[in-house]
């Protein structure tokens, strides 16, 4: 197992593999449709998509907490 500490990059990881899956599907299937070869442009869309989005989501996920702090109400 991992370590708490790398709590940040692994949910960093798992929130970029999954979104950039699920995106780069849906844009392809949108662009080109269910073509016989939409695996492969998909799995290239994707292989993109995780590069910018992983390092993206390990740099403006500071500034996103801090949003969500300001936007939410503290209880109690």
């Amino acid at each position: 197992m991992i370590a708490r500490k790398y709590h940040r990059i692994v949910f960093s990881f798992f929130m970029s593999l999954l979104m950039s899956g699920i995106m780069s599907l849906v844009i392809s299937v949108f662009n080109v449709g269910w073509v016989s070869n939409i695996l492969s442009i998909w799995l290239n869309a994707w292989l993109f998509a995780f590069a910018v989005a992983f390092p993206t989501i390990i740099a403006v996920s500071p500034v996103v907490h801090k949003l969500v702090s300001l936007v939410l109400k503290e209880e109690g």
